[in-house]
């Protein structure tokens, strides 16, 4: 059969330029509609085998060789016109775009979900680099089960490999201490029947260029600071300013009578019930006013807490280990929390010794089981100054907590403790959200300022995968394990 000659008739003739207007391109389309009936009109006319033949080429239109001429675009570079647009109009022009990730840099945390690519995250190096970023401080909240604890204990692992060392001042479960005995750290076990002892009222060594004089009236400052922060939790009411004053003056006079030597909470106790050398020291009646403050103390030197924390350290702080961690967990499994937080406030303060001191280097401060500290405005103060010094001190803080609502528990609305509370989410540049439940998705968003999208991911994320909040930027990112961290992390040992 021969095969049918065919001529370009349709597409040069209606080609439009760019430049045409609508009313042309109208008209062009309009022509281009009646060439195709005119064809089709003429394929019917010579019959079904001329019809057969048409249908088995490449094209009814065009020659087998292909649209000629310079719109072909074969042999040269297919060339549009320019058009330009925002940055907000491309993104949604072209949705399935991820971001770049925060750099390879830093500690290697898993895989970026979107972008399927590594994921790495280093509060110090973002620091200063990335916009937006002020801050060092870390949230991260998830519900049970999920992997919160897992990302922690990596974070201090890996850290460990950058010349960074971690420091866990509450350990309520006691799951630190094999992570810390792995990396060759410190683990102190506090508790009743245990032979560790700590002095909350150690001095911090003195750092270099502060003359000796200022160095002791900060030491003083700090024991004040401490002492406050224990009467306060364990009366559970904010203290009056005579009982302020009653504090000093019994720290001055175990000074006093014990000179050169480290003061100890009995003492103070002591000091604190002889309400004679209190007037005499403030040359007014004030014995009465400290008579609950001396009670207060008393839990620490003869209560449930005795032994722990009024005698001197049995342990040398040693601040070039790697890890160092308080395994409160023979206090951690009541349900009373006055005795962790009095026991965790005491173990802070000792830990200040080596966090004041800016040569020492980077430096992460692990909370974890921080919602059990929210109902205490006493502790919540002195991680507020923590959370303050992180910059200057070289200190990342990671507080990790269950649920956001466990923010709300610290007071009501307006309270102080509320403040406190919210002032360190506030202060956190890097937010951590693994999976939360339904009926806390509200409190999420409204803390957070979580999009619809957000809020609807945080309630499906699965196992090891969280948000990430980072400087106003997102990511979803599934946490790796190394098989011997998955056996050093394991939580659910006990369960199976």
């Amino acid at each position: 059969m021969t095969r049918p000659a065919y001529r370009h008739t349709t597409a040069a003739p209606l080609f439009t330029p760019h430049t045409a207007d609508r009313s042309a391109r109208r008209a062009q389309r309009r022509r281009l509609a009646e060439a195709g009936a005119a064809a089709r009109k003429a394929a019917a006319e010579r019959g079904p085998a001329h019809q057969r033949d048409e249908q088995s080429l490449p094209s009814a239109t065009y020659p087998a060789s292909g649209r000629p001429g310079p719109a072909s675009a074969r042999g040269t570079r297919l060339r549009l016109p320019p058009h330009r647009m925002t940055t907000a109009v491309a993104a949604g022009a072209f949705p399935f775009l991820a971001e770049g990730g925060l750099g390879a840099q830093g500690i290697y945390i898993g895989r970026d979900v979107h972008a399927e690519a590594s994921f790495c995250f280093d509060p110090f190096t973002l620091y200063g680099k990335l916009e937006g970023f002020t801050n060092p401080n870390v949230l991260l909240a998830g519900v049970i089960g999920q992997g919160k604890s897992a990302l922690a204990k990596s974070f201090a692992l890996r850290s460990v490999a950058f010349g960074y060392r971690v420091y866990v001042p509450c350990d309520p479960k006691g799951e630190w201490s094999p992570v810390t005995a792995a990396l060759g750290g410190t683990s102190v076990a506090l508790g009743p029947g245990l032979p560790g002892r700590l002095n909350p009222l150690d001095a911090a060594p003195r750092p270099g260029g502060v003359s000796e004089a200022d160095w002791a009236g900060e030491i003083r400052k700090r024991r004040l600071l401490l002492l406050s922060s224990l009467t306060r939790t364990v009366l559970g009411r904010p203290l009056h300013p005579v009982e302020h004053t009653a504090l000093d003056i019994a720290l001055h006079i175990v000074a006093t009578v014990h000179p050169g030597s480290t003061p100890l909470l009995g003492q103070v106790a002591t000091a604190l019930g002889d309400g004679r050398l209190l007037d005499a020291g403030a040359g007014a009646p004030i014995g009465d006013a400290a008579r609950d403050l001396a009670h207060a103390l008393r839990r620490l030197v003869h209560g449930d807490l005795a032994g722990m924390f009024d005698a001197p350290s049995t342990v040398a702080f040693d601040p070039s280990a790697p890890v160092l961690s308080i395994d409160l967990s023979r206090l951690g499994s009541s349900g009373e929390d006055t005795a962790l937080v009095l026991a965790m406030t005491c173990a802070s303060a000792w830990m200040e010794s080596a966090l004041s001191d800016p040569a020492g280097g980077r430096r992460w401060i692990v909370y974890d089981e921080a919602w059990r500290l929210m109902r205490h405005p006493g502790l919540l103060e002195r991680m507020q100054a923590q959370w303050k010094l992180s910059r200057g001190l070289g200190i990342a803080n990671l507080m990790v907590i269950h649920r956001l609502s466990d923010l709300l528990t610290a007071g009501d609305a307006g309270s102080r403790g509320r403040a406190l509370a919210e002032g360190l989410l506030a202060d956190c540049s890097a937010r951590i959200i693994y999976r939360q439940e339904t009926d806390q998705l509200t409190a999420a968003a409204s803390l957070l300022g979580l999009t619809g999208v957000e809020s609807e991911a945080i309630s499906h994320l699965g196992r090891g995968r969280g948000l990430w909040k980072v400087a106003g930027r997102s990511f979803v990112v599934q946490h790796l394990l190394h098989a011997q961290e998955a056996r050093l992390f394991d939580t659910d040992e006990r369960l199976r």
